[in-house]
């Protein structure tokens, strides 16, 4: 099978796009979490589409698909996802998404009112912020707490990420990069703490639960409640933190590929 060369695209609503890997072959789309882009999908991107049709995109208001007047709710992340499975190039329907940590949400949320567009989901490490139980003291619900400064929101969530001192020595210019896509940070996580943006109920495709080994204890309850809910697997992949499609893109993108070929087969058998 032959990998293509991307194709990237900014529709109208001003999304940035791009699809690449084996042109017809099950489509799988990456969706990237808080105050960061597709970008750092780039390693587990290239692990998939060896052997899928793979899309990954910058959300709005961050990366390539900023500055973004919004909104910022689900219900417009759930748009921009179904134009980009609707628009990707010699990309089947239905398709199977990737969402790491709210990217997790927004899949979730397309399944359930988009259920011919997905074939599954994978979710790992997805925040449950709605959920009493959810911890307000996370690096979101730090965020939140400055919901009218973004730019103000937006370092101390990353602060709280990757550290005061590797903060620092970030380049002035990826700093006020970040500090711009504020914005979009606050009215995401905001919109995700005032209710649940999917019914467990009303989704229909299969889904896999996904956590790193050394994840935070919150995201370990969080993904094992979910696997609950959805009778799935809780997989984790050893040594992981967070960040582990992009520290461990070879244990993500195993059992991606894995849960993708046998729910675009199950969905072709319905």
């Amino acid at each position: 099978m032959s990998v293509t060369a991307p194709s990237a695209a900014v529709p109208s609503d001003g999304v940035w796009a791009t699809t690449t890997g084996v042109p017809g072959a099950a489509h799988i789309v990456l969706v990237h979490g808080s105050l960061d882009r597709s970008a750092g999908m780039t390693k587990l991107n290239r692990r998939l589409e060896e052997s899928f049709r793979v899309t990954r995109y910058d959300r709005r208001g961050y990366g390539r698909s900023m500055p973004h007047a919004g909104p910022f709710g689900i219900d417009a992340q759930v748009d921009d996802l179904v134009h980009v499975i609707e628009s990707a190039p010699d990309a089947p329907a239905p398709c199977v998404v990737f969402g790491h940590s709210y990217g997790g949400n927004v899949a979730l949320a397309t399944a359930e009112r988009h259920p011919a567009l997905v074939a599954g989901v994978v979710v790992y490490e997805t925040p449950l912020s709605w959920l009493p139980w959810w911890p307000g003291t996370t690096a979101g619900g730090e965020a939140r707490a400055w919901e009218d400064d973004p730019a103000g929101a937006a370092e101390r969530f990353m602060r709280r990420l990757i550290g005061d001192a590797r903060w620092e020595r970030l380049p002035e210019t990826t700093r006020a990069a970040r500090r711009a896509e504020g914005v979009a940070l606050v009215g995401e996580l905001g919109d995700l703490s005032r209710e649940a943006p999917w019914s467990r109920e009303c989704i229909t495709a299969p889904v896999l639960a996904v956590r790193g080994e050394l994840g935070p204890a919150h995201h370990e309850q969080g993904m094992s409640a979910l696997a609950g809910w959805f009778d799935t697997r809780l997989v984790t992949i050893p040594g992981a933190h967070h960040f582990g499609p992009n520290t461990h893109p070879d244990e993500v993108a195993a059992v991606v590929a894995e849960f993708a070929s046998r729910a675009v087969t199950r969905a072709g058998a319905e």
